[in-house]
């Protein structure tokens, strides 16, 4: 099923511009202190966090071309997917700046959960039930990703 892999695609168009943004964005002095100390990121940190969210995302991506979009995991991390677009527009609107993610969140993140959910529905897909256990293993993993991409640098200290 090709909608399954237009997550990973989206995915990708949104990470990237992640990418691009988020160390510089992380380093900027006048944020809040709380964020000050909890953010900045080094390119190669964001590589390493963006990379193993994305296996999660591909992986997500797989289960939903082998089982035509009715696998769970599929359909939370693309519920997932969506939902995360208020995570960006709340920080944006919280800081009253850019924050990265934001451009391509009303361009890509939004319109493409959108436009999947109504193409499952149309196809006749049904809807897994939400499985709590998945929900939040799934919402581990941007965090976990971070955390692992800083290992190396909490070694040091």
């Amino acid at each position: 099923m090709k909608l399954a892999w237009g997550l990973l695609a989206a995915w990708i168009a949104h990470d990237l511009e992640e990418l691009a943004t988020m160390p510089s964005f992380s380093q900027q002095p006048d944020l809040p202190a709380p964020l000050t100390k909890v953010l900045p990121m080094s390119r190669s940190e964001a590589a390493t966090a963006i990379g193993l969210t994305g296996v999660a995302i591909a992986a997500a991506s797989a289960a939903g071309a082998a089982t035509g979009g009715r696998s769970k995991f599929f359909q939370a991390s693309l519920m997932g997917f969506g939902l995360h677009a208020g995570t960006h527009l709340a920080q944006s609107v919280v800081l009253r700046r850019y924050t990265p993610g934001l451009v391509t969140t009303p361009l890509v993140v939004i319109p493409f959960s959108l436009w999947a959910w109504h193409r499952l529905k149309a196809a006749g897909v049904p809807i897994a039930p939400t499985d709590r256990r998945l929900t939040i293993a799934l919402a581990a993993i941007v965090p976990l990703s971070h955390a692992i991409a800083r290992l190396p640098r909490l070694r040091r200290t």
